[in-house]
């Protein structure tokens, strides 16, 4: 394991959030090691790609919107759904395919999650999508005159596609609620980023678009958390779209069995864990709470897995619900 990160000194984060954001990267923590696992002994229906080493970056983003704010999430790992309040059986009953999943299992292996109720909006059926549709929802907050923000996650890979320009330099001239979050973890598939971006970074682009770039530790929830209740705050005033890049590392392969040939024996070296960082913010005096809310973790991710995998698969005729032609 890496050393601990040192707790800033300056930094005077809300008891209660910390222990909130803890507890989220700890259960999405549980859940990725159950997977992994799973996936290894029992064989998977589809694609999974793991999003251990992330958690921090999206705890610390979903930390900072409310219910009713909208996400579209394109990110790796089950987090998001978790941080924005979905349950642990909506959420591996669709990585299951079963009927207790957030789409009745239609969405299992590479699953899109959904509940409007709670601001998870799904998942476009490519790359690149995230963009107009977070984009349209934030136009529809501006018309309608609420101050709903939407959240645009998307990978460093993603971000070279043509949609992020051509929603970006509409959403900046009308202003909208808009937020777009990059998880960039260096590498897309196999292709690192330094060797296909003309920029170190991401946010260098937000410049020519005439909004904030931000670049922040993704290892770090609690920045993470900060920076995005600024954006949060921003959008909210009718100021318009900020771009948020949160420097993370995805621990394991592209997909989980990824041989990870094209990776550095040494690929490691400078990563934080975001347990262990937020760990590091909770102090000694609260160490027996985060050790339970861990170990409750893990329980109740074995139960809800246990459980998931106990439920019926859904009818085939599933397949036309919710279809709107």
């Amino acid at each position: 394991m890496a050393p601990r990160k040192r707790r800033p000194t300056n930094v005077q984060a809300d008891p209660e959030l910390l222990l909130k954001m803890f507890t989220t990267v700890a259960r999405a923590r549980a859940l990725e090691d159950a997977l992994a696992l799973h996936i290894r002994d029992h064989g998977f229906a589809g694609f999974w790609h793991p999003g251990k080493g992330q958690e921090g970056a999206v705890a610390g983003a979903c930390a900072a919107l409310r219910t009713d704010d909208y996400l579209f999430y394109q990110g790796r790992g089950a987090t998001w759904p978790l941080a924005k309040g979905m349950g642990l059986q909506p959420i591996i009953g669709d990585l299951l395919g079963r009927v207790t999943g957030s789409t009745g299992g239609k969405g299992a292996g590479v699953p899109h999650w959904a509940d409007p109720a709670l601001g998870i909006m799904g998942e476009g059926a490519t790359l690149g999508s995230v963009y107009p549709l977070a984009a349209g929802a934030a136009l529809s907050a501006k018309m309608r005159g609420t101050d709903q923000v939407a959240l645009a996650d998307f990978g460093d890979g993603t971000s070279h596609r043509g949609t992020f320009h051509e929603t970006l330099i509409q959403a900046a001239s009308w202003k909208l609620p808009l937020i777009y979050f990059c998880e960039n973890n260096g590498i897309s598939v196999s292709t690192r980023f330094d060797d296909v971006s003309p920029t170190p970074n991401v946010a260098d682009r937000a410049s020519a678009y005439g909004i904030p770039g931000v670049v922040v530790d993704g290892q770090d929830a609690v920045e993470v958390h900060r920076v995005t209740a600024e954006a949060v705050e921003r959008a909210r005033a009718g100021e318009g779209p900020t771009l948020i890049e949160a420097k993370v590392t995805r621990v394991g392969g592209h997909w989980e069995g990824d041989a990870q040939q094209y990776r550095p024996a040494d690929f490691l070296k400078d990563y934080q864990d975001p347990l262990e960082v937020l760990r590091t913010y909770l102090g000694d005096d609260r160490a027996e709470t985060a050790d339970k809310i861990v170990a409750d973790a893990v329980a109740e991710v074995a139960e809800e897995l246990h459980r998931a995998e106990a439920a019926d698969l859904p009818d085939p005729q599933i397949i036309t619900k919710d279809v709107f032609v």
